[in-house]
């Protein structure tokens, strides 16, 4: 049963846009789309296992050209 997450991402300024679009790029990233608010990103994960969650965050979206921070929400039920 795939294990979902949503990530919330701080981008440096005028980069949301530009962060999305590479984000939906990447395995086992089912949507991203730049919002308003306090943060500037919202991206969701679908994965086999928890462990793949850290290794795609920490490994690919912390590389992301204008990624500032991340807070990673995984679901704990359907």
């Amino acid at each position: 049963m795939p294990v979902r997450a949503y990530v919330l991402i701080t981008t440096e300024l005028r980069k949301a846009k530009s962060v999305a679009e590479e984000l939906r790029t990447l395995p086992s990233v089912t949507m991203a789309d730049a919002v308003a608010g306090a943060y500037d990103v919202v991206a969701v994960l679908e994965v086999l296992d928890t462990s793949e969650i850290g290794e795609l965050v920490l490994g690919r979206i912390h590389e992301l050209s204008g990624v500032t921070g991340t807070l990673t929400l995984v679901t704990v039920g359907s």
